[in-house]
Order: structure tokens, then sequence, then C-alpha cells
């Protein structure tokens, strides 16, 4: 009977061990699962932001559409110019030699390495191919100036829906406690923020 209880009490013992561990150890894989799939999904959040600034050089507004992003990254292009010769220099204005040059260049090389690819930008990193939340708008500040802003957002829900259930729904709670997105986001379409994300 001794034996029974003492072998009884190792397995009950062992259990609680593993209990134990796994209350500290889940947490802490979270989390650090959580910090390497944010530095994908923010550099998505960068790309994003990058084709959204010169969709609005070239367009004068942002866009809510990925299509029409992906399709102004493929095919449209950006004007640009150069200036030889000093306006200051009157010898050189009077002999024509100050010159501004404009040259156009394919938005997909100006902004994108080679092996970039723009199909998958709306894709957000870790998800089962859920796109970002995108808005774009026109905001009017205090002066009456109107200013063109956009945001993109990648939820918590995600990213990290395939991790354990309950630290992620404690994750959101934290972040809403707190009056942060559960999630990583750049700009905003309530204020401007000239397009910073909530990582910086």
């Amino acid at each position: 009977m001794k034996k029974i209880i003492q072998l009884f009490l190792l397995v009950v013992i062992a259990g609680l061990t593993w209990w134990l561990y796994q209350i500290i150890t889940t947490p802490l894989k979270f989390e650090a699962i959580k910090v390497s799939r944010e530095v994908a999904v923010v550099e998505r959040l960068k790309d994003i932001r990058d084709a959204q600034r010169a969709f609005k050089l070239v367009n004068g507004h942002y866009t809510k559409s990925f299509d029409s992003l992906i399709h102004f990254v493929k095919t449209d292009s950006i004007e640009f110019e150069t200036k030889f010769g000093s306006e200051d220099d009157s010898l050189a204005v009077a002999q024509g030699k100050v010159k501004t040059i404009k040259f156009k260049l394919a938005v997909k090389d100006t902004i994108f390495s080679k092996d970039f690819n723009i199909d998958e930008i709306s894709i957000i990193p870790f998800s089962d191919n859920v796109k970002f939340i995108m808005d774009a708008a026109d905001l009017k500040t205090e002066s009456d100036i109107v200013i063109p802003v956009f945001e993109a957002k990648a939820p918590f829900k995600a990213y990290l829906g395939d991790l354990d259930n309950q630290i992620l729904i404690n994750s959101i709670d934290a972040a809403k406690t707190i009056g942060r997105y559960p999630g990583m986001t750049v700009g905003s379409i309530n204020s401007a923020t000239n397009d910073a994300g909530n990582w910086e």
C-alpha cells in the first residue's frame, strides 16, 4: 500500500511539475514567436507605406485599394529632376549653363528590390492569406487644411491565431486597455501621424 501511495505521489509531483513548466514557458514562447513574427509584419507595413507614399507623390492622394496600389507599382513611374549648375551663379545662368533635366523611373525599380514580389504586399505574413486592413481618407485639420492620410493594419488574430488562444485573448485585452491597436499598424485615418507605425 505504501508503494502505491508513493507511486501516486510521484505521478502527482510529475504532473504538477509539467503543469508549472507549461505555465511558465508557454507565455515566454508566445512572446518570442510574437516578436519574431512582428519583424516580418513590420517590414511588410513599411513596404505598404513606401508604395503608398509613391502613389501619393504621383496622384496627390493615397489609395484604399491594394489592387490599384499593386497596379500602380507594376505599371507607373515617378518623375525626378536633376539640376546642373547653380541659379545663384548669374554668369552661368546668362551663358545657359544652368539646366534642369527631368526623367522618369519605373516605380517598381525605384522603391523595391528586383526580387520583391509586389503581388504579396497585401498579405499579412504568418496568416492564412489574410489581407492587411487598409483605408485612406482626406483629413481636415483645425486650420481647415485637408491632408491625405492612410492606414494599414494587421490584427494579432491574423498572424498569431495559431498560437495559445488564451494568451492571444489576453494580449488583445492588454492592448485595448492601454488604448493601443491590438496588432501592428502604420498611419492613421483619424490623425496626421506622418505615416508612423505603432512600433516607432
